[in-house]
């Protein structure tokens, strides 16, 4: 009997082809592109793209922890992650001093390379993030020779246009939320898409939409710096 509740072959079908779609564009503008079906793939996939000794660096990235890449780095391979935003148990900063996650940071510029997630995906091949800070953005377009996305296809999209919507009215209020409700940013919790969850493009201090950058893809003589591995769970915020 044919089970009509159970619909994850079709889930996977349609994740399937909208990936490939992207993955085809990605790399005819210049970047690598690869799709993987589970987590522990996109976590083998990653691992296989960072050479022993080298330096690495990270953002903010919910995706990059749910796949596990820096747990795995730092313990088989006993390499310390740069990474400014490290948390304690209780979900408050590591580094509580602003001085010292700056510096933190900018060593992604120097790193060989830099771990981070993507706001969103588009079908014609671009990504496309929004920062409060702007350290994620600024290290995904220029400083270090390797740059791996990660991103599950939750975060594919049609167009910029979606993309964008995408980021006002699903990422950036679940961000925001997560920072307030884990992360004991209390200074967050005024602003209005953390009360009603809809953004209204405020102009609050707190503010965490500021730095928003369109990758169209590289120069020739930077193909391949970005590599992308679309994972085909949802991933991420």
């Amino acid at each position: 009997m044919v089970d009509e509740t159970d619909i994850s072959q079709e889930i996977r079908w349609f994740h399937d082809q909208r990936a490939t779609t992207a993955v085809k564009n990605l790399r005819r503008n210049n970047m690598n592109a690869e799709y993987v079906e589970t987590r522990q793939e996109a976590l083998a996939t990653v691992l296989s793209m960072i050479p022993a000794g080298v330096k690495v660096a990270r953002g903010d990235s919910m995706t990059v922890d749910q796949i596990g890449n820096v747990t795995a780095l730092e313990s088989t391979r006993n390499m310390k992650v740069a990474d400014p935003m490290e948390r304690n148990a209780d979900g408050t900063f590591h580094f509580p001093d602003v001085a010292q996650r700056k510096a933190i940071a900018r060593e992604a510029f120097t790193a060989d390379v830099f771990l981070v997630g993507a706001n969103a995906v588009t079908l014609d091949g671009k990504l496309v993030n929004t920062d409060g800070w702007g350290n994620r953005v600024s290290a995904l377009t220029f400083g270090p020779d390797k740059v791996i996305v990660v991103a599950g296809t939750n975060k594919i999209v049609k167009d910029v246009e979606a993309a964008l919507e995408r980021i006002r009215s699903v990422a950036a209020p679940m961000n925001a939320r997560r920072h307030f409700t884990k992360h004991q940013r209390t200074e967050f919790g005024d602003m209005p898409c953390v009360k009603t969850g809809s953004c209204v493009n405020c102009n609050h201090e707190w503010r965490i939409c500021r730095h928003t950058v369109i990758t169209e893809g590289a120069m020739v003589r930077e193909k391949g710096r970005i590599n992308v591995v679309l994972v085909g769970e949802d991933l991420g915020i």
